[in-house]
C-alpha cells in the first residue's frame, strides 16, 4: 500500500473519547480532491493501520479531518492516535468510497449512531454546498457523547435532528414518520453499531427499496467458516492456484507472488475488491452493496470464497 506523510496540524476534542485530528501536507501543498464518504487509511505511532471516515468539507484541498474513538479493547490504534499531538507525523493513503451520495437521490436521509456520524458528516458538508434537500438523524446516548454536536446544530440549517437518550427499541417510532414521508426517488445513509444499522434498514428499506439504503461499516461480519471447502481460483491471465479450506484467496495470491491492494483484511475496508469473470462467489464481506451482492461480478479477497470449483477473478 501507498502512503504519504501527514502532519498534525490541530487536534479537538469532539466528545467523551472522541478527539479530531486534522492533517496537513509537510510540503504545504493541497489534496487532491475526494469524495463525500470517502476514507483513508492511517498508519499511526505504533505501526497499526486502520481506516477512517474524512469528516471535514470534501472541497477543503487544504487539509483533511478524521475522528477518532478510543476504544476499549485498542490493540495500539485508536489509543495510539489520542496521544498523537500537534506537529506529528502520520502516514495515510489515497481516500477510496464505499459510500457516496446517491446521484440520481431527489432526497437524502443521513441516520448516524454514535461514531458513525464521521462518513456521514462529511456528505453533510457536501450536500449542504450543493442545496440538495437532505435530512441527517444523529443518535447518541448523550450530548457528551455525540461529537460535532454544535457544529451539527449551527452549520447545517436546521437540517440536523438529534436523538439523545433514546433507546435503541425506541429508534423506530422516531425514523417510522420520516420514512413515511419519502418517496421512491430518495436515498438513505446509515453508519453505527450493526444492530442499529439493521434497524435503520428495516424501517427504510420497505418505503424506498433495500437497495436506496447505503450502508457504511467499521468492523466485520462474524462468519461460520466450518463448512468450507477447497476451490480453484484463476486469475483472467491464465495462472490457476489451489484455494485450500483454511486459507483466503487473498492469502493464496500474495503468498505465490501476485500483487494485490489490501489493507484491513477483514472485509471492510474493500481494498481488495477485485471483479468476478466466472463462477459464483459467497460473499462474507462487509463492504459490498446488496446490489453488488446481487450482481456477482465483484468479490473481496481477504474473506469471501466460492459457491463453484472454480472462480476466475480480475484484479482491479
Amino acid at each position: 500500500m501507498t502512503t504519504i506523510p501527514v502532519r498534525v496540524a490541530d487536534v479537538v476534542d469532539e466528545a467523551d473519547g472522541i478527539r479530531s485530528l486534522r492533517l496537513v501536507r509537510p510540503d504545504g501543498l493541497p489534496f487532491g480532491p475526494h469524495r463525500a464518504g470517502a476514507h483513508v487509511d492511517v498508519v499511526g505511532p505504533t505501526g497499526v493501520l486502520r481506516q477512517y471516515s474524512l469528516c471535514g468539507p470534501p472541497d477543503d484541498a487544504a487539509s483533511l479531518l478524521i475522528a477518532v474513538k478510543r476504544e476499549r479493547s485498542s490493540r495500539g490504534g485508536s489509543a495510539a492516535l489520542h496521544e498523537v499531538a500537534p506537529g506529528d507525523e502520520l502516514h495515510i493513503g489515497a481516500p477510496r468510497n464505499l459510500l457516496g451520495v446517491d446521484p440520481d437521490a431527489d432526497r437524502h436521509v443521513l441516520v448516524a449512531g454514535g461514531i458513525g456520524v464521521t462518513p456521514l458528516l462529511g456528505m453533510a458538508h457536501a450536500l449542504h454546498r450543493a442545496g440538495a434537500d437532505f435530512t441527517l438523524h444523529y443518535f447518541a446516548r448523550s450530548r457528551s457523547e455525540a461529537a460535532f454536536a454544535d457544529l451539527l446544530e449551527t452549520g447545517f440549517a436546521g437540517r440536523v435532528r438529534l436523538h439523545l437518550g433514546v433507546p435503541r427499541t425506541g429508534h423506530a417510532a422516531v425514523l417510522g414518520p420520516v420514512a413515511a414521508g419519502l418517496g421512491p426517488g430518495a436515498a438513505v445513509y446509515t453508519c453505527g453499531p450493526e444492530g442499529f444499522m439493521d434497524g435503520v434498514r428495516a424501517v427504510f428499506a420497505p418505503v424506498v427499496g433495500d437497495d436506496r439504503v447505503h450502508v457504511e461499516r467499521f468492523t466485520a461480519t462474524e462468519v461460520d467458516t466450518t463448512g468450507d471447502t477447497a476451490f480453484t481460483v484463476a486469475l483472467d491471465t491464465g495462472e490457476e492456484f489451489e484455494v485450500p479450506a483454511d486459507r483466503s484467496i487473498l492469502e493464496v495470491l500474495t503468498d505465490n507472488g501476485i500483487e494485490v491492494f489490501r489493507s484491513c483484511e477483514e472485509g471492510v475496508c474493500g481494498s481488495c475488491v477485485s471483479g468476478v469473470v466466472e463462477g459464483v462467489p459467497e460473499h462474507r464481506d462487509s463492504c459490498l452493496s446488496a446490489a453488488d451482492r446481487a450482481a456477482g461480478d465483484q468479490i473481496a479477497l481477504c474473506v469471501s470464497r466460492a459457491r463453484t470449483p472454480r472462480l476466475v477473478v480480475e484484479l482491479y
